[in-house]
């Protein structure tokens, strides 16, 4: 018995409901009815039940029934249909489940780390909100609902970054994710506003049977591929919503929001709905090899470049976040390789161990009394023991060691990116298998930062180190007190609604990758879904190397990767626990070097003095100029000037004399005359 569309309809709509009567009886919108603990158990009973049938939908595409069809009209224009609908298929159906528990973990979560936050019903409400804006983009089967839901997704993140908005650094950090993600969204639109030219239609199946007739045009007056220029286009799009390099700035920043934000924007949701849509339009990327040495070599950029930046990070929060940068970096390189089904794998892997670093993270926060600075953090380990266990799982996944789910994922892509067939594949096989070193530096120098080594904070009660720009009402993630109501004081762990998630988390971090790598991989999970042609042989080539979980486990301590992996965390602990001076003499001889990194390569600056600076200067000359020079002082008052001259000069001409009026019609008669005797009949 296959799931109908109805339970595909109270899978997208159960958070909905529960965000609306959280955000309307819950926050004072319409009173307040709906208190605490009311709204936090109806959102979390709407993702609850998405969770559920999430599953059950899961395991009826695992037997083989899928479905791909309309549920409502919402308008015809002409002869074309928007429609709101749903595909159901092996790549949302994954997707779903993947969504819903990461939330859900991260509802769960929130009562611990929102419990002193006065916006506690509004956070509930949004988390909800975005839950359903993520389940309408991948559950679409239509280019137009897949917008509709890429941009609720936006304006979401937008509110929840800047939540605490009486910061204003939440309020820059959620200005600078929008305007960035509008850039993504104008190439977005363009890509899908191409292929409804050319293929009129919205509907993904309708365009791909278009697919070759599509790959035979030309933009018109160009010689481009029409197929090259809508897949770039649309890749722009993902490139601003899964941070891609130029359009990475804004993720980092985005930390202002709560911690249980970082968990859900970051790690499972909204950064990898670029990747989810490169997926399935892959029987379009396929037909463009252009398109695809575009994608890895962003993808190659971001996975080495942005995890370097997370060396130097003192913010727990934001090493985490550059982590994010780079992983998204490596799911791109795959798609890039034409392994798309690798891509997918490892955002599915990341999802869960990324979720638990960033609640990891949180938890230590909250047992730190809300400093986030490692520099003041230090042998928690005996303080905080499931934290402590549970991240070094995360991070053992993270780095890719082998058994645990991120080492399946994440050595397959750079096998693929050394078997892709397509231009710059070679760089990005290079950038991954240094990333590999590079992710193992930062993640084992928080891990030891925080959990080992000597005590550096304060215990004495009175306050505490704080970042920069953290001198506000709420100290640094928001709410500057614990559990007891004082600041410093003893690291203490978190109470079983923070604890439980990390735990749940936890598991699938270990497991999920062995257990489904096979299947997904190479068992033909993604058949008639992703599309790979012959000439790009990368998952060809992995499959035949293939020999089973146990296999390519045991068969990795032979390889490079795991040698970096080693090398990463054998430096990390020597410079941070047994000789803490080797990264300060690097430091002070490195300064150059530094000094790029401390600025992000300067991609901020641009954005702010070139960009912004120019957009600033063009729209102060288009205001002097065109608005006051030429409109208000040409048109409008210019023309209202004339008129005024033409009655100052007409005002004279009527003195009200008659003989003055007489002379006039004299002369008037004279002139006449003479024109008329003048002009030859």
């Amino acid at each position: 018995m296959s799931s109908s569309p109805n339970l595909y309809l109270l899978i997208a709509l159960a958070p909905l409901v529960g965000a609306i009567l959280a955000g309307l009886f819950g926050t004072g919108f319409l009173g307040r009815p709906i208190g605490r603990r009311g709204s936090h158990i109806i959102t979390i009973l709407g993702v609850l039940i998405s969770t559920v049938g999430s599953v059950i939908v899961l395991g009826d595409v695992l037997n083989g029934h899928t479905y791909d069809g309309t549920v409502y009209t919402w308008s015809l224009i002409g002869q074309t249909r928007l429609e709101i609908g749903f595909l159901i298929d092996p790549l949302s159906a994954m997707m779903m489940v993947v969504v819903t528990s990461v939330s859900l973990m991260v509802h769960i979560y929130t009562i611990g780390y929102m419990a002193d936050d006065p916006g506690y019903q509004r956070f509930f409400a949004y988390i909800s909100l975005f839950t359903f804006s993520m389940l309408m983009l991948v559950m679409s089967n239509n280019m137009v609902q897949l917008f509709f839901g890429w941009e609720a997704v936006g304006l979401v993140s937008y509110l929840l970054i800047g939540f605490w908005y009486t910061r204003p650094t939440a309020i820059f950090a959620n200005m600078k994710a929008f305007l960035i993600n509008r850039v993504g969204d104008f190439g977005f639109v363009l890509g899908i506003g191409l292929l409804f030219a050319y293929a009129g239609t919205m509907h993904y199946a309708d365009v791909f049977a278009q697919a070759d007739k599509l790959a035979g045009q030309t933009l018109p007056g160009t010689d481009w591929m029409l197929l090259t220029v809508a897949c770039v286009c649309l890749f722009i799009g993902a490139m601003g919503k899964s941070a891609q390099v130029p359009l990475h700035a804004w993720l980092p920043d985005s930390m202002e929001g709560p911690t249980p934000i970082s968990a859900l924007i970051h790690a499972a949701t909204m950064v990898t709905a670029g990747i989810f849509m490169v997926a399935r339009f892959s029987p379009l990327f396929e037909l463009s090899d252009a398109a695809l040495s575009f994608v890895i070599v962003i993808g190659a950029i971001g996975a080495l470049f942005l995890g370097i930046l997370g060396i130097i990070q003192n913010d727990i929060k934001r090493v985490v976040a550059y982590s994010t940068l780079s992983q998204l970096g490596y799911m791109t390189v795959a798609l890039g390789a034409s392994a798309y089904s690798v891509a997918i794998f490892h955002l599915m892997t990341h999802a869960f161990f990324k979720a638990l670093l960033f609640l990891g993270a949180g938890s230590v926060i909250i047992g730190m009394h809300h400093d986030q600075d490692i520099r003041n953090m230090g042998g928690l380990r005996k303080y905080m023991p499931i934290t402590w266990i549970t991240f070094l799982l995360g991070t053992l996944a993270l780095v890719g060691t082998p058994f645990f789910s991120g080492f399946y994922s994440k050595e397959h892509i750079i096998e693929a990116a050394g078997a892709a067939n397509v231009w710059g594949a070679s760089f990005a096989y290079y950038s991954t298998l240094i990333g590999v070193f590079v992710t193992s530096l930062y993640s084992f120098r928080v891990y030891f930062l925080v959990f080992h080594g000597k005590e550096r904070f304060d215990t004495s009660g009175h306050g505490h180190g704080h970042d920069d720009h953290a001198h506000d009402d709420h100290a640094h993630d928001g709410h500057s007190h614990d559990d007891h109501g004082h600041h410093g004081g003893t690291p203490h762990e978190s109470p079983w609604v923070v604890t439980l998630p990390l735990v749940l988390l936890a598991i699938p971090s270990v497991v999920i990758g062995a257990l489904v790598v096979d299947p997904m991989l190479f068992g033909g999970f993604f058949d008639g879904v992703i599309k790979v042609l012959p000439q790009h042989p990368a998952m060809h080539e992995l499959g035949e190397e293939w020999h089973g979980w146990v296999a390519f486990g045991l068969h990795a301590f032979q390889t490079v990767p795991f040698w970096l992996v080693v090398a990463g965390a054998v430096i990390a602990w020597y410079c941070y626990l047994i000789n803490p001076k080797v990264p300060a003499a690097i430091k002070s001889s490195l300064s150059g070097v530094y000094k790029l990194l401390d600025n992000k390569y300067y991609v901020d600056w641009v954005n702010e003095q070139i960009i912004a600076r120019g957009a600033r200067c063009l729209g102060h000359g288009l205001w002097q100029r065109g608005d006051r020079g030429l409109i208000d002082g040409v048109l409008v008052n210019g023309s209202a000037r004339v008129v005024g001259w033409v009655a100052a000069a007409s005002r004279h001409l009527q003195s009200g004399y008659i003989y003055h009026y007489a002379f006039a019609m004299i002369i008037g008669i004279m002139a006449l005359i003479t024109f008329f005797v003048l002009i030859p009949q």
